[in-house]
């Protein structure tokens, strides 16, 4: 349901200590969610020339709103482990 939410979020992507690496905007009335494939899309794999490897991601952490099957499938697909809280189950009313 579209509630037509006025305003923006924004979206970080950062390394383990912290230093913003990505930023995006999305519409305020979309999920977290749909933000975070761009995001790592976006996000440029470094070249170490003394290794002669390409340095990519290789863990994300992220809070409950990302905690969808359909996301984790497709981080464990671009071999980027994930550090995600669960969503808690909602209690039995009574």
């Amino acid at each position: 349901m579209d509630r037509g939410k006025p305003g923006s979020k924004m979206h970080v992507l950062s390394d383990a200590a912290g230093l913003p690496l990505l930023v995006g905007l999305s519409a305020a009335n979309t999920h977290d969610s749909q933000a975070l494939k761009p995001m790592v899309l976006g996000h440029q794999t470094r070249h170490d020339p003394h290794r002669g490897r390409h340095l990519k991601p290789r863990k994300l952490h992220a809070d409950k709103a990302y905690d969808i099957p359909e996301l984790r499938k497709w981080l464990r697909g671009k071999r980027i482990g994930v550090r995600i809280a669960a969503k808690e189950s909602s209690p039995a009313n009574g």
